[in-house]
């Protein structure tokens, strides 16, 4: 039988994600303390006199700007949590977690974690793209833990031998995870799946979501910004429609997600790959994947360079593409049915009703035109997220802030980058309305703890909030969504506004390690330990008047 809502509940947390999971299992009553153990001195020192994380203040990582040891790229709370619970993770196998979990349950908070999918896992729950679910993730198995009940917890439960450490789990066994984890931690009471949210709008006590008819105090954001898939343009539009299968597969996109299709799809099938190709302004996320931690996309993203670098010279040169074949990964594909075409256009689309399939024609990078026959497309030019569940006047409260310069279209696709800016000030992006996930410009499963802490800290009356009493807008009615999140011409100038805007650290999407062989891992840490012992012993570390002296 099917579980009701409650009809007033203290938070509302719109998702049902890791994060909207990570922060149900807090506002449980499972408290982080600080049990000490980093090796970090003035981070200790700090953590030592008030345990309790929830108090978690920009003091206690105020040092992070200015050491090596921390990542640039994440939010400062999301780091901070972030190493506590893996302290050193880059130099060391299984550190010990600097967090306990307390369960207090005088402290639980009434709230419910909402998502449409067919169960609790956010995207991992979801088929974003026609791409196989066995392809490992980007992240390592100890890198999707989340708390209570660990990833290796959940082998040993299915009795699954297999070793934790720098495994990549596939999608499918992500997703399997996540759908165990309410029940696992005892939390399953308060999270919903496949409900549909809109309506949301703010009241003068607090808000309602009008198509569940629930009124709340606080309101989490954990929608995610991999929700929607960037439509193709009207022209490509009928080719999508096509599914011939024995016919060449138009793929276009210059990330994962293409890397996924191409990947996925038969050896034998022909794929020709229209993608975006300038390394130097805008590289393809690709590029950081190291070819024996991540073969697979190290595969496509070598025959996206040979085919960029063959796109320079004349038409009837060989290819470069069919030679240096050494990995496993690279050879399961027939890389000669693999055609390339970097900077490319479609200018033209002919649709064939007796062989369902579509002559296209294609201005090459050089100017020079072709066509080509296919059977099918897949547009992976991105995903993202959208706000459209809420009310017209709270959505443009929650996108913008008093000293925004650039104008914002409220009724846009939003991405990681879209409420960064109020994220770096604080992840209470309006009164009582928090932001957790990728929604805060940090994507990874392992970043997520950090803003849920914050927002269980807030929700909780832990943290003091920036907005004072008086500071409460005026209520805003219910306002339906529009029909169409954002239309195709506004998605384009959007992009176009993105890249001027995008810097270097903001292109890796929190992927800028990639190029990292976890694996090699122990090895490197011993290779560096003896590299620091013979400089110490050597005595240059002292102008040579060192130890050895």
């Amino acid at each position: 039988m099917a579980r009701s809502l409650p009809q007033c509940v203290d938070t509302v947390i719109i998702g049902n994600g890791p994060s909207a999971l990570i922060l149900s299992y807090i506002l449980h009553g499972h408290i982080p303390y600080y049990v000490g153990g980093h090796q970090d001195t003035i981070l200790d020192s700090k953590l030592s006199k008030e345990p309790n994380l929830l108090h978690v203040t920009p003091d206690l990582y105020a040092h992070f700007a200015s050491s090596l040891r921390y990542s640039t790229q994440a939010l400062p709370i999301n780091t901070l949590l972030d190493t506590l619970v893996r302290p050193n993770a880059d130099t060391e196998i299984n550190p010990t977690s600097c967090i306990e979990w307390r369960y207090e349950p005088d402290k639980a908070i009434s709230h419910v974690a909402i998502g449409e999918t067919e169960h609790a896992g956010g995207q991992w729950a979801d088929s974003p793209v026609d791409a196989s679910a066995d392809i490992g993730t980007l992240s390592y198995a100890e890198q999707l833990s989340l708390p209570g009940y660990s990833y290796a917890d959940h082998l040993a439960r299915k009795e699954n031998q297999d070793q934790c450490d720098f495994v990549r789990p596939s999608r499918a066994e992500v997703a399997d995870y996540l759908r165990a984890y309410s029940g696992a931690v005892g939390i399953a009471d308060a999270v919903f799946a496949k409900t549909r949210v809109d309506g949301v709008y703010r009241t003068k006590d607090g808000f309602v979501i009008d198509s569940l008819g629930i009124q709340c105090k606080h309101l989490v954001l954990a929608s995610g910004t991999f929700t929607v898939n960037i439509p193709p343009p009207p022209l490509l539009m009928p080719i999508a429609q096509l599914n011939s299968r024995d016919q060449p597969l138009l793929v276009i996109g210059s990330g994962f997600s293409a890397a996924d299709v191409i990947i996925s799809a038969p050896p034998t099938r022909r794929i020709i790959h229209i993608y975006q190709w300038a390394p130097e302004k805008r590289p393809s996320p690709l590029r950081g994947c190291h070819h024996t931690a991540y073969p697979e996309y190290a595969a496509v993203y070598r025959q996206m360079k040979l085919a960029a670098i063959a796109s320079k010279k004349p038409r009837a040169s060989k290819s470069p593409m069919a030679r240096r074949k050494s990995s496993a990964i690279y050879q399961k594909r027939d890389w000669e049915l693999y055609e390339g075409l970097p900077n490319a256009n479609i200018t033209n689309v002919s649709i064939s009703d007796t062989t369902a399939t579509a002559t296209i024609t294609i201005t090459l990078s050089s100017g020079e035109e072709i066509t080509r026959e296919v059977g099918g497309l897949d547009y992976v030019v991105g995903r993202r997220g959208t706000l459209d569940f809420l009310s017209n006047d709270l959505r443009t409260e929650i996108l913008t802030s008093p000293d925004q310069v650039l104008p914002v279209n409220t009724q846009a696709l939003i991405n990681g980058r879209t409420l960064r800016p109020k994220a770096e000030t604080s992840l209470e992006v309006a009164k009582n309305v928090f932001i957790t996930g990728s929604l805060t410009g940090d994507s990874l499963i392992k970043h997520a703890v950090g803003g849920c802490v914050f927002a269980a800290g807030r929700v909780m009356d832990v943290i003091p909030t920036t907005y004072s009493p008086d500071s409460t807008p005026s209520p805003t009615p219910s306002t339906p969504r529009s029909a169409s999140p954002v239309s195709t011409s506004d998605t384009e100038s959007h992009e176009r506004l993105e890249l001027k805007r995008t810097t270097t650290g903001e292109r890796t999407n929190g992927h800028a390690d990639l190029h990292l062989d976890r694996r090699k891992m122990a090895r490197n840490v011993e290779v560096a330990h003896a590299e620091n012992r013979l400089w110490v012993d050597s005595g240059w570390w002292a102008g040579g008047l060192g130890p050895s002296r």
